[in-house]
């Protein structure tokens, strides 16, 4: 059985920085695409930034420059390392991962398999 688990969310101050984690197991993540995705109040889930099978990351506007995705296998685990926080990143952040693409699609034009529960970012200004 595939599980995710989101940890290290938090509240911190606008221009600060936390670190994501995400424990995979039930499945070998060097097998997956896995990616991170938020969802702020009243708002739409997006993507975060994803990692590919080929181990290439890509990342949504909002995120780049100031976030870096990383992917331990052994550890089987998914970092999101963020920086320079604003009020506008605070959401559920999610960490998914899915067996049948060699992409994940950032822009969730197609489905995900497997899901987190998230763990909680808040920004104060």
């Amino acid at each position: 059985q595939v599980q995710l688990v989101e940890s290290g969310g938090g509240s911190v101050q606008a221009g600060g920085s936390l670190r994501l984690s995400c424990a995979a197991s039930g499945y070998t993540s060097r097998n997956y695409c896995m990616g991170w995705f938020r969802q702020a109040p009243g708002k739409a889930r997006e993507g975060v930034g994803v990692v590919d099978l080929d181990g290439k990351t890509r990342y949504a506007d909002s995120a780049r420059g100031r976030f870096t995705i990383s992917k331990d296998n052994a550890k089987a685990t998914l970092y999101l390392q963020m920086n320079s926080l604003k009020v506008e990143d605070t959401a559920m952040y999610y960490c998914a991962a899915d067996p049948r693409w060699r992409q994940c699609p950032l822009n969730l034009t197609y489905d995900i398999a497997y899901w987190g529960k998230g763990t909680l970012v808040t920004i104060s200004s």
